[in-house]
């Protein structure tokens, strides 16, 4: 005699589940089966493996009594206004004063008492808006090229506050665009944090980590999340320095928060980073900025400014005979110039030719600019001006820079220095493509110096268009017999270099005010 057994369980679905246990034969006289022996209960995992806890139970008592005391409150919502004016040109061509406020809300924790003061930490991006935006430097509902007239910092109790006679006024110390940190002073006696200055560096994955501010600079809040990664490095745009993740929820706002670990020596909390941004396409993943690298800034309150991984040469004698040895061992070296292509040919007596072909290049071969760049002799510096050729569909013409207004030669000397700077970069990034690039470092390094020169080229926009200004304005006009490049640079092919024309003064393209007319026009919206 067989028997079917029969077990229901809904687990969530929309129907039943119906597990068949098996066919059990029925013995009567079958022997009895000895009770299995109670498995081992499995240990706890440990809440510290090195100097920080990976669980909060770790707290001690005295830090939980402290965190129900109002002054265990020491982070603030931090409010930034500023007004910026731009500039633009009406249909009469007066100039037009336009002014825009931006504010942003974040946080800012006290970490000391000065004297009279108290001393904040809080990011860069909170505490300074930029001084112009360009395309590196953007603030929202403001166009491009707007100059920074006046800006506000101040504690307030969050974004909706609208009472202004209770803020507290605060002002920068020092600020380091680099790590994205900045100190604040108040005159006011603020709350202060009771907990030691960590070391991220002692950080380990599953540590878990506690954030106090403003998320969305709604109100105040505490957010708890765990180290998912116990290294990250952020290059992007001016910032340079280590970091950490974690994947507690943080929203805007909450830049500049403190972030706590709690140390597994003493139960408290101690002070391990300050959060300053998230990917954007992740979802709690969020950066934090290690507090080991800003301790000297703290204590000290200056800035040790350091060059960024993969930035391009300083521009002096060194990095121009770097220069000139790759050019002369290559004959020629392209190089990108914002949106537009440039060349570097090797000239006489150590001269360096820089030629910027047009927009429309290769269609169009001609180039908008040759200037030639001397030797500096005896001085450090990088290079002088040289002679000068502006070309147009017609061909080159030769210019006497010395004729030019000051407007116009202030033009050429920085289109030439972007154009010095950028095939710096462009030989140093090419020298370590050729080098062994085995080691993980030598290969970020590599990396950063790339997108160094992607982001160069985004920021070259304005030089690109001075120099088509200086093309239309200064190119060959009626009557002129312009030259082609073969003439004025020849390359390595060339048995002997042709002979350069004299240099001829300039004629105005326009009667009068023609430097006017080569200023960009500023203020036009993005």
């Amino acid at each position: 005699m067989h028997e079917i057994a029969h077990v229901r369980a809904s687990r969530g679905l929309s129907s039943p589940l119906l597990i068949v246990i098996g066919l059990v034969p029925l013995a009567v006289d079958a022997a009895p089966v000895p009770p299995a022996a109670p498995a081992a209960p499995a240990e706890p995992p440990p809440l510290c493996s090195g100097s920080y806890a990976d669980d909060f139970r770790v707290l001690s008592s005295q830090a939980r009594e402290f965190d129900r005391q109002p002054q265990s409150a020491f982070s603030y919502c931090v409010r930034n206004t500023a007004v910026y004016e731009c500039l633009s040109y009406g249909a009469d061509g007066a100039v037009r004063h336009d002014r825009r406020t931006a504010v942003l809300h974040g946080t800012a924790f006290a970490y000391r008492k000065q004297g009279p003061d108290t001393l904040l930490l809080t990011n860069d991006h909170v505490a300074a808006w930029p001084a112009v935006t360009d395309a590196q430097h953007t603030v929202d509902g403001v166009p491009a090229g707007c100059k920074k007239v006046t800006e506000t910092l101040a504690l307030v109790d969050d974004e909706h506050d609208s009472y202004g006679r209770d803020d507290i006024p605060v002002t920068r110390v020092v600020t380091d665009p680099q790590l994205d940190v900045a100190v604040l002073k108040s005159s006011t006696d603020l709350h202060v944090m009771p907990w030691k200055i960590g070391h991220d560096a002692h950080l380990r994955e599953r540590n878990v980590v506690e954030v106090r501010g403003f998320p969305l600079g709604a109100f105040r809040a505490t957010n708890a999340g765990t180290v998912i990664s116990a290294h990250d490095h952020d290059d992007f745009g001016d910032w340079d320095h280590d970091d950490f993740v974690v994947d507690a929820l943080l929203s805007h706002g909450n830049s500049g928060s403190p972030v706590l670990a709690v140390s597994c020596a003493t139960g408290e909390y101690e002070l391990v980073g300050i959060y300053h941004a998230g990917y954007s396409e992740g979802s709690a993943l969020n950066v934090v900025i290690g507090i080991d690298q800003v301790r000297d800034l703290m204590t000290t309150l200056k800035r040790t400014p350091h060059p960024h991984q993969g930035d391009p040469p300083a521009l002096d004698a060194s990095t121009r005979h770097l220069l000139r040895s790759a050019v002369d061992e290559l004959g020629e070296m392209f190089f990108p110039f914002g949106t537009q292509l440039a060349l570097l040919r090797p000239g006489d007596n150590d001269a360096l030719l820089f030629v910027l072909f047009g927009k429309d290049f290769p269609q169009s071969p001609e180039p908008a600019l040759v200037l030639e760049d001397l030797a500096p002799g005896a001085d450090p510096a990088f290079g002088r001006l040289g002679r000068l050729w502006v070309g147009s569909s017609k061909g080159l013409v030769a210019r006497d820079g010395t004729t030019l207004d000051a407007e116009a030669q202030a033009q050429i000397a920085r289109v030439l220095d972007g154009l010095r700077a950028d095939a710096a970069a462009t030989a140093a990034y090419q020298r370590a493509r050729r080098a062994d690039t085995a080691s993980r470092q030598e290969s970020d390094v590599l990396r950063r110096m790339k997108r160094t020169l992607t982001r160069t080229a985004a920021t070259r926009g304005e030089l690109v268009q001075t120099a088509a200004d200086l093309s239309e304005h200064f190119g060959p006009q009626s009557g002129e017999h312009g030259l082609t490049l073969a003439d004025v640079a020849p390359g390595r092919a060339a048995s002997t270099p042709a002979r350069m024309p004299v240099a001829t003064a300039l004629k105005p393209a326009a009667p009068s005010g023609h430097a006017e007319a080569l200023r960009d026009p500023v203020g036009a919206s993005r």
